[in-house]
């Protein structure tokens, strides 16, 4: 029976293979690697491949072509090498379903088998190889097929037993060459320990089994214990019983009991439909939600009507009502009649309007740039002073740093003279005159001396302690 929701990509190989002749089909097998190394390994997706590879027997069509000649194959043993990894690949991990006891019983032997002689035949043409380059490539080649033989042994360990007692197999131990030798003793050492592995996991579930078998057989003794040990004692009440009260006796212990077995049954009864009904309550817990979910949604949506209630009766206006509400407008328009103007009165405001704009945008450009020339001016004089602070005095200058103090400004320059005149005046009066000054008065200075140039030297100051 074919799967439903085959690989498409399965299908045309399938297709392709039954359609073609048969020296071509091996090169087409070949696609199959490819489908298979980009899929996820340990995936359900691979599996499924897999499945679909066996059912449309693509797997038996690579068996065949192993048992063929090798000179026959297209492509020699890089193709037959590729071959048994596919076919390697594909048997493990794969579950055949109804065809399960000729799946292990015939093809996985015959593919164990194919590969001892694949194998066998390599080493042959190995040792009949004259040029070096040829060996190194049989043995790259023999290298692959006995790598997909453990691949195929590590997904089916009841298939070691088989390579054992192979006629192929002890022909390969028998090998001189130390190359094929040293390949073939390495798959030995790991099919022994496959096979190791493998008894060991025997051996921990036969260990298994039988612990859960005395565990068993404890509880059986246990429980036939403590029921000899309740009959005993059942058995010294009845003798301390009065022979009139043994009736009695068995009722009430038949009510504990029938009470006991009810509970039990009740409680076992109602687990049962507890697990029945959880998925009709899931369903009605999740009912209740989606309801809750959509009267929140709807009474959104009442709300947003309602607030655009009051345009939508608009809408709804008849003929009559339009007149009505037309008739009201032009009433109110008539009743509150705005002052008549011509059209020279109308002209004659709009060019006032016109002429008091421009005056007002003229004015406030002029104003921005007054602004501008005294936001300059302050920065110029701040950089002034800062310089004037700075300054080292006359004792200290040196013949540079009066040029750095060159001012463009006539009000800097005609008070940097004034103290310059004031200072000297001050040194060449006699001393008499200085009496009774003092450190603060200043000195009157004609203004015929006060005439100054621009680029003139700044003269005030000394530098502080």
């Amino acid at each position: 029976m074919k799967p439903t929701g085959t690989d498409p990509r399965i299908l045309s190989i399938a297709a392709e293979v039954a359609k073609s002749p048969e020296q071509n089909v091996p090169v087409i097998l070949l696609k199959l690697k490819e489908i298979i190394n980009i899929t996820p390994l340990g995936s359900s997706e691979l599996k499924k491949i897999k499945q679909d590879i066996y059912c449309y027997d693509l797997i038996q069509y690579c068996l065949l072509v192993l048992s063929q000649d090798c000179s026959r194959i297209q492509g020699g043993w890089t193709t037959i090498s590729q071959l048994t990894q596919i076919l390697s690949h594909c048997c493990v991990g794969l579950e055949p379903g109804e065809d399960a006891e000729e799946f292990y019983n015939e093809l996985l032997p015959s593919a164990a088998e194919n590969f001892l002689f694949l194998g066998r035949q390599l080493q042959t043409c190995f040792i009949n190889a004259a040029k070096a380059e040829e060996k190194d490539e049989l043995l790259h080649f023999f290298q692959i097929v006995t790598d997909s033989l453990f691949w195929l042994l590590g997904g089916h360990v009841e298939l070691i037993q088989n390579v054992l007692q192979s006629d192929h197999f002890l022909h390969l131990l028998q090998a001189d060459n130390v190359q094929i030798g040293s390949a073939v003793m390495m798959m030995l050492q790991n099919i022994l320990q496959i096979n190791r592995s493998k008894r060991t996991k025997m051996l921990l579930e036969i260990n298994r089994q039988k612990e859960e078998e005395d565990l068993k057989l404890r509880l059986q003794l246990q429980r036939q214990r403590a029921m000899r040990l309740s009959r005993e004692l059942r058995l010294s009440m009845l003798e301390i019983v009065h022979p009139g009260q043994v009736e009695k006796h068995y009722r009430e212990m038949e009510e504990k009991s029938a009470l006991i077995i009810q509970k039990h049954w009740r409680g076992y009864r109602e687990r049962k439909n507890f697990h029945q009904q959880r998925q009709s309550l899931t369903e009605y817990k999740a009912a209740v939600t989606l309801q809750r979910a959509a009267l929140k949604f709807l009474a959104k949506c009442h709300k947003k009507k309602k607030l655009f209630a009051s345009w939508q009766g608009l809408q709804e206006l008849t003929d009559a009502r339009r007149v009505e509400l037309k008739q009201q407008v032009d009433d109110y328009v008539r009743r509150h009649l705005g002052s008549p103007m011509s059209d020279v009165v109308s002209r004659e405001l709009h060019a006032q309007a016109q002429e008091r704009l421009q005056h007002y945008f003229m004015g406030r450009a002029v104003e921005e740039r007054a602004q501008q020339h005294r936001e300059a001016l302050m920065a110029q004089i701040s950089t002034n002073v800062e310089q004037l602070m700075k300054a080292p005095s006359l004792k200290e200058a040196e013949g540079k740093e009066p040029e750095l103090f060159l001012s463009r400004s006539r009000p800097v320059a005609a008070k940097a003279k004034q103290a310059h005149l004031t200072t000297l005046k001050h040194i060449q009066a006699p001393w008499w005159k200085k009496l009774g000054e003092e450190s603060g008065d200043e000195i009157d200075v004609p203004k015929d001396e006060l005439s100054v140039e621009l680029e003139t030297l700044f003269i005030g100051g000394t530098k502080p302690p």
